[in-house]
Order: structure tokens, then C-alpha cells, then sequence
């Protein structure tokens, strides 16, 4: 009861949105610069496949061992910034990002890139996980309010980064890699100079924390459910552009289109939806919706009509904004631990599901049709849902619903 009450208390809070201090707007800027990252190569997976004729399951490995790394790589970030602190966290996060991506741009084989890629995961995961701490922290509009500026951010970056990638991508698949290096020296001295030098918590984390934290039910839960429809989500990602028959700049405005949904939705619907209805029922619905949006990319896929995967795509932008929203409002009211290692050990779940879909994307559409990816990843989601039904009496202290 008292985590429920406290979480009603965020989402009603005198304190506005964009009331806030300068460290919040100076960690929200670099995420937005970060989650550029991720949508910055969708844009030109097909044009690295022709160029280096490599087979799509070859150039879904960029995502693979970005996750895959990311999600190891969350289990020491408690260990990092309770020795370094925030701010120095954040900043070796931004040099490894910076240092990988030119490096990246700067390769001739797949499997380099693919190498290369596991580094920027690295750097991704001291950054993100310390970010949503970090604006949690510093926010002084409670903890729902700073979550949907950090899924805002998320949102905002991962929007823009198609558009540049597009444009880029266009000129050079390396283009996005070397935009993404300077982009991150921006934030870089953003952080660095605006961000106040934070004191070091007085507990140092062990690499044990975050597999304590997950013999919290909750947490586990919503873990597991992360697992299952992030299948879904890099399916979307990392094999549609290879069924919308577009070239850099088409994909670049597709997915600008996705992001821009998916912004709107974090920010003006997820709230009003987490006060009107419980959240596992919100979450559910969004989830059950995206697995129809999976179906309607394998039609379109089956019916060679690039148009309905296109505007199936856009619309996927909806349910996964809301549904980013929810299940980190809740990820955060979980579990009684730091919310750090609540983050970390949450992440470190999900993203192994994020490393595993897209080659098992390609694989898919190499072993069997163009359109199973589409079809495997539905299942999967609807999977999540199940375990989320099954298991909701775990989330009963934050499952609130101030309607009917």
C-alpha cells in the first residue's frame, strides 16, 4: 500500500513536467543524443547487406551484440557508479560510445562492425542505466513524472536518429556511425560542464545486487515480460526495412514517423491511461494491440504490400510508447532496492531477449518465409501477456487504478 500511494502521489504531484533542474535537462539531452543511436542505423541495414554482401541474419548480428553486450554489461553498472559516481559513470559511458561508433564507421568487414557495435553496447549500458537513475534522482516531480521525461527523451532520440540516418546514410552506410561519435562529443561536454558533481553513495554495489533484486517477484515478472515482447519490438527494428522496399531516406522517415508516435504516447496518453485503468490491464492491451500490429505486418509482408507493413510500423510507435511508459513507472516501484540495480537487473533480462530476436529474425525469414519473423514475433508478445495475467497477483502493491 504505501509503494501504491506513493506512486499516486507521483502521477498527481503539484510539481510540473518541465519543472525541473539543470542536471535533469542535461542528462535528458545526452539520452536523447544516445537513443539516436538506436535508430540512426535502421535507415541503412539493407545497404550494409548489399555493400557488404553480407545475409540479413550477418547484419542483424549489429543488434545482437549491441544487446547482447548491453544486457551482461548492465550487471557491473551498479558496481561503476557507486565507485565513479553519476556523473563519472555517465561520461566513461559517452567516451566508450564515442570511441566505437567512429570505429564502426571506419570498418570494411560485417563482422568488424558486428565487433565493434558489442563496444558501443558497453558504453550504452554505463549510460542508460545510470541515466534513468540519474533523472529519477535529480527530478523534483516525483518518480512517474521523470520516467515519461526519460521515455520523452527516449522518444525524441529515437525519432531524430532515423531522419539523420536517412540523410547520412545516403551519402555512406558509415555516415550514422560517425554522426552518432560527434553527436555523443556534443553531449559529452554537455554533461561535463553543465552536471554537478555528484557525491558517491555511501554503499558500494556488489555484481550480486541485480540477481538479488530479481528474487523480487515483481521485478522478475516484469522482467520476463520485457524478455518475451522486446522478440516483437526488435523484429519491428532490426528486419522490417528489409520488407518496405525503401531506400535510406524512405526508411529514415518511417521510423521517424514510429518514434514520433511512440514520444507522443510515453508523454500525453500513458498517464492518463495508468490513472483510468489498472497497470497490468494497460499494459496487456498495449501489448495484445502491437501482437495484431506483428499480424499486420506478416499480411502485408504475404500480400507484397510495402504500404501496409509501413503504416503498421508507424502505428506500432503507439502501444510500445505507452507500453515503455507503464512497465518503467513500474520497474521503478517494484522492488524495495536502489533504483539503479532495480534498472540494471531489469535490463539485463530484457535485453538478452533483445540480443537473441533480431538473427533469429533473419534466420527465420531464411529458413522459412519472409513473413515468419513477423508471425514468430506476435507469438511471443502474446506470450508476455500470458506470463503478466498469470503472475499480476505479484504486482498487486503497484497496481493501481484511480478509475473504474
Amino acid at each position: 500500500m504505501e509503494s501504491e500511494s506513493k506512486l499516486a502521489g507521483d502521477l498527481q504531484g503539484s510539481a510540473g513536467l518541465l519543472s525541473q533542474p539543470k542536471a535533469v535537462w542535461a542528462v535528458a539531452f545526452a539520452c536523447v543524443i544516445s537513443f539516436m543511436g538506436l535508430g540512426l542505423v535502421d535507415p541503412i541495414l539493407p545497404a550494409i547487406a548489399e555493400q557488404l554482401h553480407a545475409s540479413k541474419s550477418q547484419v542483424s548480428l549489429l543488434f545482437t551484440s549491441y544487446n547482447l553486450v548491453t544486457g551482461i554489461a548492465m550487471l557491473i553498472t551498479g558496481v561503476v557508479s557507486s565507485r565513479l559516481g553519476v556523473k563519472w559513470t555517465l561520461l566513461s559511458g559517452m567516451v566508450l560510445t564515442i570511441i566505437f561508433t567512429a570505429l564502426g564507421g571506419a570498418s570494411h568487414t560485417i563482422g568488424q562492425i558486428v565487433g565493434f557495435r558489442a563496444g558501443w553496447g558497453l558504453g550504452n549500458a554505463l549510460f542508460i542505466a545510470t541515466a534513468l537513475s540519474a533523472i529519477v534522482g535529480f527530478s523534483r516531480s516525483g518518480t512517474a513524472k521523470a520516467i515519461i521525461l526519460y521515455e520523452a527523451a527516449l522518444g525524441l532520440g529515437i525519432s531524430v536518429g532515423p531522419l539523420l540516418g536517412g540523410e547520412l546514410g545516403s551519402i555512406s552506410w558509415r555516415g550514422p556511425f560517425y554522426g552518432v561519435s560527434v553527436l555523443m562529443v556534443i553531449g559529452f561536454i554537455f554533461i561535463l560542464f553543465v552536471l554537478p558533481k555528484t557525491p558517491k553513495p555511501k554503499q558500494t554495489s556488489s555484481i550480486a545486487d541485480p540477481f538479488r533484486a530479481l528474487g523480487y517477484p515483481a521485478l522478475l515478472t516484469l522482467a520476463i515480460v520485457a524478455f518475451l515482447y522486446n522478440f516483437g519490438f526488435f523484429t519491428l527494428m532490426a528486419y522490417s526495412p528489409y520488407v518496405m522496399k525503401l531506400d535510406e531516406h524512405g526508411l529514415g522517415y518511417v521510423f521517424f514517423g514510429w518514434g514520433i508516435m511512440l514520444a507522443i504516447t510515453s508523454v500525453l496518453v500513458a498517464p492518463k491511461l495508468q490513472r483510468r485503468y489498472s497497470l497490468v490491464k494497460s499494459i496487456s492491451w498495449m501489448l495484445t494491440l502491437f501482437a495484431v500490429d506483428l499480424g499486420v505486418m506478416a499480411v502485408g509482408t504475404i500480400n507484397h504490400s510495402p504500404a501496409t507493413v509501413i503504416v503498421a510500423v508507424i502505428a506500432a510507435g503507439i502501444f510500445l510508447g505507452i507500453n515503455n511508459t507503464l512497465i518503467t513507472t513500474a520497474v521503478m516501484q517494484a522492488a524495495p532496492v536502489e533504483r539503479a540495480t532495480a534498472s540494471a537487473s531489469y535490463s539485463f533480462v530484457r535485453f538478452l531477449g533483445g540480443a537473441l530476436s533480431p538473427w533469429l529474425a533473419g534466420k527465420l525469414s531464411e529458413w522459412s518465409t519472409p513473413q515468419s519473423p513477423f508471425w514468430f514475433g506476435a507469438f511471443m508478445v502474446m506470450l508476455g501477456v500470458m506470463v503478466l495475467i498469470l503472475r499480476r497477483r505479484h504486482l498487486d502493491h503497484i497496481n493501481m487504478s484511480t478509475g473504474h
